[in-house]
């Protein structure tokens, strides 16, 4: 070309560089191309309007796709975008890969974009080369996809703000990685440190608290919701050379500045500095506005999640209440765990409450559900409680009152919603510190457990009504049973057994275990017992941990001071003595199953199975007896005595009934009459003791005897010997 001449036209230029020109108008759905861009194509060498679906045709499903989204980003920063096109010809396979760098705009009022861009080919590197880790290729591409789909796993994973600071600073993008990062929060109209990444502590005082008018990126970033990119020390200087000298000890090259937006709110700004200058193409901030949507978003979820348990937490305090003073002889521990959902709050609770009559009663219960509305019906439950308890009721009537109250709140309105209504159960124990009489009222709640002097634990049977709130006239009968020196009583909510997919039985066999093996202080106890279903715990647990509960635990431990119990200083010794009471009555036939499962708790670790089934057997025929012969109630007194290998087992049942059992002969068809011959085949001795008013049965096991298959059940006369003065 000489001097003076014309140049040519720009799209003859373009073209000898192989460079074809296109136009989109979004709101006509037009596409023009020039001969160049319609060649590269697969199209007619010659200017063309297509359609949209037209181009689309040509292009790779993912590459159209993230078209739309690089113009979006480079109309939000007004900047040049760009993109790596996959040519396609009409069987679906790639016969080219394109380059694209554009220009966009966008009309408010008719709601489209406008975009002018150039295309032009590019040859795909080989694998593994240097080339082939630019930003335009495919495997930077590749690795992009992978690390974006990682790290939103990863925040999507993040429970609070500490976890979504660790993930974020974590995080290493592909090409490129930032050596500092912080992010900003806004607090009035202050910028604020939410924490930081790559600086030391003290690093954040001069950009603390910090005005949203300061001549700082992250202010402006806040203020106009728009990405600040700052490619060398020189363009930062330039552009903010108030707050330039803040950032220049740090020795930074380039960094990069993002608004964290949630539902159109600006809620703070993400700052991703580096150590060696950036380009800042379109692909690495596309990577950057990912993230930081992300991260927005995460951060978001915690602020939310971290708010609710804030809540919870001085709900939490607010209706638990703190154990009374310390009781002469008896120590108490409580432990309360929320569930995991919503706001963590629900309808469990525990309670001490001193009585007028210098004893104290012990409450736990759950009310229905696990939202406001049932921590709401708990504290309110709670106060009437304590307001009947001490009034002096008793403990049945206690729960009546309580029912009727509950009855009344959800029952009440006949215009009530059917799924607000709610029910609770509840046990209730009064206790006498001098005698250790507990008095128990149960409405629809698992009974309570002993851990006896020598680590036995029996689940104490008790008598029991429906649940509070359902049925405003319910009985709530009281069961008595002692609570011997050196005992301990384990009283809790169903979700301390069944948390873990467990049933009532499996999740009783787990907290048996760790009673029975526990011989720390009482404090320590209820933490195992905690820890046991869902790791270490404080007193009351909130955060991570209680986020993985699915039901609230409450738990009150009852020790009556004695060898054995871990609630004083004194070294837990294993005494060599342990008994069960328990009575049957005429109207309650059921509770022989409970008198036989008993029995087989008090010798748990008995050397004869056999000797077990033996006096399983023989109780059940002794308190049948009572049943069917006479009509009084019966009391099974249970007493394993010595040391392992030579204990000695005495079960007695007591009735009120003049009436003394005689041997008979059924027979081979009779239903009856068996009993005292068993009794006689089975037993290493047994006898029959008149009283005052009524008599005892009674019969022993020897465990030295039945380790090796001896003893009553070869017939000697041992047992006859001992029973002939009690027969007539």
């Amino acid at each position: 070309m000489r001097t003076g001449e014309a140049l040519p036209a720009v799209g003859e230029v373009l073209a000898a560089l192989a460079t074809g020109l296109w136009h989109w108008n979004t709101a006509t759905g037009l596409v023009t191309v020039d001969a160049e861009a319609a060649r590269l194509l697969g199209l007619p060498a010659e200017q063309a309007t297509l359609s949209q679906a037209q181009v689309r045709s040509r292009l790779h499903p993912v590459d159209w796709n993230e078209i739309s989204g690089v113009i979006q980003l480079a109309v939000a920063e007004g900047t040049l975008g760009e993109a790596r096109v996959r040519i396609m010809d009409e069987r679906g396979r790639v016969v080219r890969v394109g380059r694209s760098r554009f220009h966009a705009s966008f009309d408010r009022e008719k709601r489209s974009y406008e975009v002018t861009g150039s295309l032009q080919e590019v040859t795909e590197p080989t694998p593994g080369t240097p080339a082939g880790r630019t930003a335009v290729t495919g495997d930077w591409r590749r690795s992009r996809e992978a690390f974006l789909l990682d790290a939103g796993r990863a925040l999507a994973e993040a429970r609070s703000t500490a976890e979504v600071l660790r993930v974020a600073a974590g995080l290493s993008m592909p090409g490129f990685s930032p050596d500092g990062l912080a992010v900003f929060g806004v607090t009035g109209d202050r910028l604020t440190i939410i924490g930081h990444h790559g600086h030391q502590p003290g690093d954040e005082n001069p950009f603390s608290h910090m005005s949203l008018d300061t001549d700082y990126p992250a202010a402006e970033v806040v203020r106009t919701g728009r990405a600040v990119y700052l490619s060398s020390p020189e363009k930062y200087k330039d552009r903010y050379p108030v707050t330039w000298p803040l950032a220049a000890h740090f020795n930074r090259q380039s960094w990069a500045f993002l608004p964290l937006t949630v539902a159109g709110r600006t809620m703070g700004a993400w700052m991703a500095a580096f150590t060696y200058p950036v380009a800042f193409t379109p692909d690495e901030r596309s990577v950057l506005t990912t993230v930081a949507r992300m991260l927005a978003q995460a951060l978001s979820r915690a602020e939310a999640a971290e708010s609710a348990r804030e809540l919870t937490d001085g709900l939490q305090r607010s209706m638990l209440p703190k154990l009374g003073p310390e009781i002469p002889g008896m120590s108490v521990a409580a432990r309360y765990v929320p569930t995991g959902g919503g706001l963590q709050v629900g309808g469990d609770w525990y309670d001490m409450i001193p009585l007028p009559n210098g004893r104290f009663a012990l409450v736990i219960g759950d009310v229905q559900g696990h939202d406001v509305r049932a921590a709401g019906l708990m504290g309110q439950l709670r106060i009437a409680l304590r307001a009947y308890a001490s009034e002096g009721h008793r403990p049945d009537a206690v729960l009546s009152r309580a029912s009727r109250f509950l009855h009344g709140m959800t029952f009440g309105s006949l215009d009530e919603d059917p799924s607000d209504l709610r029910f609770a159960t509840c046990l209730y124990v009064e206790v006498d510190p001098t005698t250790g009489l507990l008095d128990i009222a149960r409405g629809g709640h698992p009974d309570p457990a002993i851990r006896m002097t020598d680590g036995t634990v029996l689940a104490r049977s008790t008598a029991g009504g429906l649940p509070l709130g359902i049925d405003p006239d319910a009985d709530y009968p009281t069961t008595r049973i002692t609570l011997e020196p050196g005992e301990t009583m384990l009283i809790c909510t169903d979700g301390l057994i069944e948390t873990g997919g467990h049933d009532l039985e499996t999740g009783w066999k787990r907290i048996r275990a760790i009673l029975e093996e526990h011989d720390g202080d009482l404090e320590a106890l209820a933490d195992a017992l905690v820890q046991a279903v869902h790791g270490p715990s404080s007193h009351h647990t909130t955060g991570p941990l209680a986020d993985r509960r699915e039901d609230d635990i409450a738990v009150l431990l009852l020790c009556r001071e004695g060898e054995g119990c871990g609630c004083g200083n004194t070294v837990a010794v294993r005494p060599t003595i342990r008994r069960t009471m328990l009575s049957v009555a005429q109207a309650e036939p059921e509770r022989v199953a409970v008198a036989r499962q008993q029995l087989r708790e008090l010798l748990h670790d008995w050397t004869s199975e056999d000797q077990v089934d033996s006096a399983v057997l023989l109780l059940s025929e002794m308190l049948t007896n009572v049943l069917v012969h006479t009509d009084a109630d019966a009391l099974l007194l249970a007493e394993v005595r010595g040391e392992p290998g030579d204990r000695r087992i005495r079960v007695e049942v007591t009735d009120t009934s003049d009436d003394l059992p005689h041997k008979r002969r059924p027979g081979e068809l009779a239903s009856s009459g068996r009993g005292l011959m068993l009794i006689e085949l089975l037993a290493q001795a047994w006898g029959v003791d008149p009283r005052g008013e009524g008599k005892s049965i009674w019969f022993e096991l020897y465990e030295s005897e039945g380790a090796d298959g001896s003893g009553g059940a070869d017939g000697s006369g041992g047992a006859a010997g001992s029973a002939g003065s009690g027969l007539a």
